[in-house]
């Protein structure tokens, strides 16, 4: 079964776990926390037999991982979105709850 991710910009494109990876150790984590994040969300995904997800839920699941291993990665991630992505990763989190 495949699952589709709902980019910001409306496009779409399969969940690939090893792009959590990829993501998760630009923001500082170790190779096998990233890879424990991914697989992680990857089965609450399958799990819940999920068929789409928008790029913020994914983005939202990540985060509250990552922080609950390190808040310093969490810190990193969101840094980085702001200043590479020109993204207010946090503030868009909290008021679409």
């Amino acid at each position: 079964m495949s699952i589709v991710v709902v980019k910001r910009d409306g496009s779409k494109e399969e969940f690939i776990p090893e792009k959590i990876v990829v993501s998760c150790l630009k923001a500082g984590a170790t190779l096998e926390v990233a890879r424990k994040i991914a697989k992680i969300v990857e089965a609450k995904l399958l799990e819940q037999n999920v068929k789409e997800v928008t790029a913020k839920d994914l983005t939202r699941m990540i985060l509250e991982l990552l922080r609950k291993e390190n808040e310093e990665w969490y810190r990193n991630w969101i840094v980085f979105d702001r200043a590479i992505k020109r993204r207010r990763t946090e503030e868009e989190l909290t008021k679409s709850q």
